[in-house]
């Protein structure tokens, strides 16, 4: 019999079409239960039962593991073992009696208005990678786009006169995404100068290549550092910045959830905790008894 987790990975590749960093991570977490396997002398991936993935479970607590990554690891050992039932490889799912640990809510951070500004300012414009950096801003705050919908664009996926984007988001999904007239003057400036007419890639690197994700990451420690100079503000904030500014300027959370590329609206809703966050804090300032 072939190896169940090289079954399984195919599975996610092939049927699931995952983004690569989500494959990535089912494919490192089974191998850490396979390396705890191992050094517990335990029964193989189809004789584990319900007690055995709880000591797994424990250990990564022990390791000093978040419960958002306990959550994580529980998740794919729960797809990993329902796979296997669906295929006949072993009877009853071992990991679906257990529990989900409730992990705290984290609101996310967003930048003031007058953050993002300074923010998207820093870059000089001297040369086309400047200008490219502060296309890449203002498009991320425009769009509220994940970083890797970012550099996934193409040039024709861009529609410049208009102000739409076609954006391919999780699970291969389209959605059309609008920005505004301040990304659309960002963009027509890097356009102007920007090299490697022969690539698809809408945001290139020194090289000439597709700007990665791991750059837009640098990309953003560095201004932040310099403009603002504090930390804890990543691409990914620019998105929550994106959402919470409309939610506070009265959109509609369906029509941000759709904007955002959410497939459930729960995954949106954190937005009103922020919202309603913000009105306490204006309560309590302003009522003379709160």
């Amino acid at each position: 019999m072939s190896d169940p987790v090289a079954q399984f990975m195919d599975y996610l590749r092939f049927e699931r079409n995952l983004s690569p960093a989500t494959f990535k991570a089912y494919g490192e977490d089974l191998e850490d239960f396979r390396v705890f396997q191992s050094g517990q002398k335990a029964p193989g991936f189809l004789e584990a039962d319900t007690f055995f993935i709880r000591s797994y479970l424990a250990s990564l607590a022990r390791r000093g593991l978040s419960k958002r990554s306990i959550q994580r690891h529980l998740s794919t050992l729960r797809s990993f073992y329902r796979f296997l039932v669906k295929r006949g490889l072993r009877k009853g799912n071992p990991a679906a009696v257990i529990p989900m640990p409730k992990a705290e809510k984290r609101l996310p951070k967003a930048m003031t208005a007058r953050e993002v500004t300074a923010l998207v300012e820093a870059p000089p414009e001297t040369g086309w990678r400047q200008l490219r950096d502060r296309a890449v801003f203002e498009l991320l705050y425009a769009s509220g786009l994940r970083v890797a919908e970012l550099t996934g664009l193409n040039a024709d996926d861009l529609n410049v006169s208009s102000q739409i984007l076609r954006v391919r988001g999780k699970g291969g999904k389209e959605r059309i995404v609008p920005f505004g007239a301040k990304a659309r003057e960002a963009l027509k400036t890097y356009l102007a100068v920007r090299p490697g007419e022969t690539s698809p890639a809408l945001f290139l690197n020194r090289n000439g290549g597709r700007l990665t994700p791991r750059s837009v990451h640098r990309m953003v420690v560095h201004y932040v550092r310099t403009a603002l100079l504090e930390t804890g503000i990543h691409p990914h904030t620019f998105r929550h910045t994106f959402a919470t500014h409309l939610l506070e300027a009265g959109a509609d959370l369906r029509i941000i959830q759709e904007l955002l590329g959410h497939a459930s609206l729960s995954s949106t809703q954190i937005y009103t905790h922020v919202d309603i966050k913000k009105l306490l804090d204006v309560y309590r300032k302003a009522h003379p008894k709160a």
